[in-house]
């Protein structure tokens, strides 16, 4: 169980829930959706990425190699894959819960990526109601999506 407590503690600090919502010429509606979670850590800390890693057995670990003022890379690792995130990320927080603000854009996260099961991604009405959370996610910036896309602006 102290294992689970440091798996809480450092996501709640550490990691982020996102959705994108980007142009991808190949889409059906030309946007696609992209729900990953991620945490990120300099080089000198990546033995927590692999012990996140391990503990959940997906995901993959890459480097970022730094063009900025700092000494090391940063590494990041990341769940990308949607059966993964359903199977295992999602549960996993769901059982044992995070205490900071972040438990809300889990919500919204979860909320999402079943939108995305459903496959409602794929409609016009589906993608706008996924943008729309995506505001309410981290930096709750403005949606690209809501912002471009002509269709939800007529």
């Amino acid at each position: 169980m102290q294992k689970i407590g440091w798996i809480i503690g450092f996501v709640d600090g550490e990691g982020c829930f996102s959705v994108s919502v980007f142009r991808n010429k190949t889409s059906k509606l030309g946007w696609q959706t992209f729900p990953e979670f991620a945490v990120t850590q300099g080089e000198k800390s990546l033995q927590a990425l692999e012990t996140l890693k391990n503990h959940f057995q997906c995901g993959k670990i890459t480097v970022n190699r730094r063009k900025d003022n700092h000494k090391e890379n940063l590494y990041r690792y990341t769940v990308r894959n949607i059966n993964d995130l359903r199977r295992i990320i999602i549960p996993f927080f769901k059982q044992y819960r995070l205490v900071t603000a972040k438990k809300d854009d889990f919500s919204l996260f979860v909320k999402i990526v079943d939108l995305v099961v459903k496959k409602e991604h794929l409609s016009l009405v589906g993608l706008t109601k996924i943008a729309k959370l995506t505001e309410s996610m981290n930096r709750r910036s403005q949606s690209k999506f809501l912002a471009e896309s002509s269709e939800t602006t007529r």
